[in-house]
């Protein structure tokens, strides 16, 4: 038997909220449309619904719309049945209700982030401590501290001693000996990175060392070194690096297939910093193209750095993309519809209304409130008194005549600011909404803070098998 729902809206999207239901036919679900007196669904409270709103028929459930504000369970307690929000536009309402629940959990990963602090030795341990606790909200499960070369480090056993006792995994990035005896005498869990000629140093700290070749691209030293440790029944890591482009990135991944190839069973790392780091684009688009080799390679662990400006989100980024490849690999299916959080500057269904629609809603309005939409051809202005279309805030404001009200030309300044930047960019606009920049916003997408608030929870289980 189909479920009956109640969908709530206002008198400007009545008309469109039933184009898109019946344009959804046929359906799992049945339904009926009330309008509640309001002009703007999106200013419904719960509140005002709870007055206005006295027989919900045979309804198993409301949806209200996406932007109305509160606590809804003021309305289940008086209506007896779960009432939901809705998409913040309606024209989302096929995509929420066509997902199927697995396709938003994203609390599952394999790959675990190694996130690095490459300038260690210049920052005192309170300062690597905050560092690590920022990584750590971002997604990261190790702190990497990295060494330089010909650079003391008289701190590092304090840091790392700092580090483990706020319960952080530790790894140590370093060329020099001295320094990976003194990092795993002091407790650290993870050691880079050893190659046959030091694999000495694995026999004199508990750490699990990260082996790589002893010259670049030399893969045979690389599994004389891995056949040394399996032979000992010794845990390790092995990372066949990865070259920054164009100065051998294909064959590096080449590589790192090999590896797999040879050693299926394995824990293999990838140092993904090379690229973020050393290419002038997005981050966002280069982790999701990197994860999305990295779930075909059932890779372990990355090492990832956010040192360039351009890389800051880094570390957050990783771990939305390891979420999506590994649900989208899981689920044998393209990475598609699980987050918006990679989709940075530009959105996959920008302007979901079109030059007529959005003159029809003109057409209704009644009072001297503005409204401001965004359409493939710009942007508009409208009230009672009419519409403005333009791509550029200057091209309308003379027409507004808001001059003697500085707060009202104030907020619209900001308004059309926000439609152009939005049709420049092929961006969401929703007026009196910030845009919405992906995983690098503090408005990120909700999907992304509820998985990692149910991964936190999950974390223990899976350090003792992390490829379930």
């Amino acid at each position: 038997m189909s479920e009956s729902l109640l969908f709530l809206t206002g008198k400007l999207a009545e008309k469109s909220l039933l184009k898109v239901l019946a344009s959804m036919e046929p359906t799992e679900f049945t339904y009926r449309v009330e309008q509640i007196g309001i002009t703007v669904a999106a200013l419904m409270t719960p509140e005002m619904i709870a007055r206005r709103v006295s027989d919900i028929g045979n309804a198993d459930k409301i949806i209200v719309p996406g932007l109305c504000r509160g606590d809804l369970s003021l309305l289940e307690q008086k209506y007896g049945i779960p009432v939901l929000r809705g998409p913040e536009d309606l024209k989302d309402i096929p995509q929420f209700f066509g997902k199927k629940k697995s396709d938003h959990d994203l609390s599952r990963y394999r790959t675990r982030i190694f996130a690095e602090i490459v300038d260690a030795p210049f920052l005192r341990p309170t300062q690597i401590l905050a560092r690590s606790e920022l990584f750590r909200s971002q997604g990261a499960n190790v702190i990497d501290l990295g060494c330089l070369p010909n650079t003391p480090f008289p701190h590092l056993s304090e840091t790392i001693q700092t580090l483990k006792k706020s319960g952080f995994k530790v790894s140590v990035d370093s060329l020099n000996v001295d320094e990976l005896i003194v990092a795993g005498s002091s407790g650290a869990d993870y050691l880079l990175s050893l190659t046959e000629k030091t694999l000495w140093v694995a026999d004199e700290v508990p750490s699990t060392p990260v082996l790589i070749p002893s010259k670049s691209g030399n893969l045979s030293s690389l599994y004389r070194a891995i056949d040394i440790m399996k032979s000992k029944s010794k845990q390790f890591i092995a990372d066949p690096i990865l070259d920054p482009i164009p100065f051998g990135f294909v064959e590096s991944i080449h590589r790192y297939r090999c590896l797999r190839k040879r050693y299926p069973d394995v824990d293999i790392m990838m140092g993904i910093g090379n690229i973020t780091e050393l290419v002038d684009a997005d981050t966002s688009g280069i982790n999701a193209l990197l994860f999305g080799m990295i779930a075909e390679l059932d890779i372990d662990f990355v090492l990832t750095t956010s040192v360039s400006s351009h890389a800051i989100n880094a570390v957050s980024e990783a771990d939305l993309a390891r979420r999506m490849m590994f649900a989208a690999k899981e689920d044998s299916r393209l990475p598609r519809d699980y987050s918006n959080g990679l989709l940075v500057h530009h959105d996959k269904r920008p302007f979901p209304y079109s030059e007529d629609e959005i003159k029809d809603f003109a057409s209704q309005v009644k009072d001297p409130s503005f409204r401001i939409q965004v359409s493939d051809n710009g942007f508009y202005i409208y009230n009672r008194d009419g519409i403005s279309h333009a791509i550029d805030p200057f091209e309308v404001y003379s027409k507004l005549e808001v001059d003697d009200d500085a707060s009202h030309a104030f907020y619209l300044g900001v308004e059309l600011a926000r439609a152009q930047i939005a049709w420049q960019l092929k961006k969401r606009y929703t007026q009196d909404e910030e845009l919405t920049w992906g995983s690098s916003s503090p408005i990120q997408d909700k999907n992304i803070l509820k998985s990692h608030r149910s991964a936190s929870l999950k974390e223990k289980n899976q350090k003792d098998n992390p490829k379930k």
